[in-house]
């Protein structure tokens, strides 16, 4: 858990410095988007009157639907802070319960750009539930196990196929993450038109405290993901191996990040659902492969 919200602190900055250097920029310093969080926690929230308490409460239950998530996220061999069988359903649908309430926190302003930013973000979502699924299901048939501690101690990449099927599942994990996160290539978090816009524009009414929040649960949505593909990898090695490996793929994938936002256009709005249902087929290779390893084909 602290090395998630350590990660998580610098994970944002490093994507904006990869596309300063990739564009030619100087740009903004690795901290500067915490300090931006920080200078809006010093300020208050300003309330529209056609709001009610579902707008006022969501941010909070964002968060904390983020940091209850990370909470179950084991290190390597060592035991996330809540761990049980079947704990990836109970996290996959913990962090649907705060997109909820983010859904409908927009819906409750009345404004309609927010309503169509709430309803791509509802869609979006839903497709790229699937995929996760099976992903996560694929590993767990593969090594007999239901919960994250348990499938990722017992995995062990060892052969040309489980090798293969760590790196498609890391690529589908690094998509879901932009999805969930709103970027490149489904989203643009720096446009400014609301034709376009999909989280940003559900998020038009917040200020403040709350704005704040909001910001960080994406910091903490990318450093708790990082987490899970850096546990494909670290498997049971020792605590001296395992933590400088964890630092190193967390900060591999901000690179990445900031690579596929520099290099990558995004798509147009009808071919997001495209994009994202094609991440349900990757992951159905990863569980063909499984049945392979397994020997389950006839």
């Amino acid at each position: 858990m602290l090395l998630i919200l350590f990660t998580s602190i610098f994970f944002t900055g490093i994507i904006l410095r990869t596309k300063s250097i990739t564009s030619g920029r100087k740009g903004p310093g690795i901290l500067q988007p915490v300090k931006d969080v920080i200078r809006l926690f010093r300020k208050g929230s300003i309330y529209s009157e056609t709001t009610s308490i579902i707008f006022r409460i969501a941010p909070v239950i964002y968060f904390s639907s983020v940091l209850m998530a990370c909470l179950v996220i084991p290190f390597g061999s060592w035991k996330g802070i809540i761990s049980f069988d079947g704990d990836f359903i109970f996290f996959a649908y913990i962090l649907a319960l705060g997109k909820f309430f983010s859904i409908i926190s927009a819906m409750d302003t009345g404004s309609s750009f927010e309503g169509m930013g709430a309803s791509r973000e509802a869609l979006y979502s839903m497709l790229a539930e699937p995929a996760f699924f099976i992903l996560i299901g694929s590993f767990a048939l593969l090594t007999g196990n239901t919960s994250f501690h348990n499938i990722f101690s017992s995995l062990h990449l060892g052969s040309s196929i489980t090798y293969t099927l760590g790196a498609l599942a890391s690529f589908v994990l690094i998509m879901i993450a932009m999805i969930e996160n709103s970027r490149m290539p489904v989203d643009d978090p720096k446009t400014h038109l609301e034709l376009t816009m999909i989280h940003e524009v559900m998020i038009l009414d917040n200020s403040g405290f709350d704005l704040g929040l909001i910001l960080s649960t994406g910091f903490l949505k990318f450093a708790m993901y990082g987490a899970i593909i850096a546990d494909f990898f670290i498997g049971g090695l020792s605590l001296t191996w395992a933590l400088p490996l964890f630092l190193l793929i967390q900060m591999l994938f901000a690179v990445i990040v900031g690579l596929i936002e520099s290099f990558m256009a995004r798509y147009r709005m009808s071919h997001n659902p495209q994009f994202i249902l094609a991440l349900s087929s990757v992951s159905f290779l990863i569980f063909l492969g499984v049945l392979l390893v397994l020997e389950k084909f006839v």
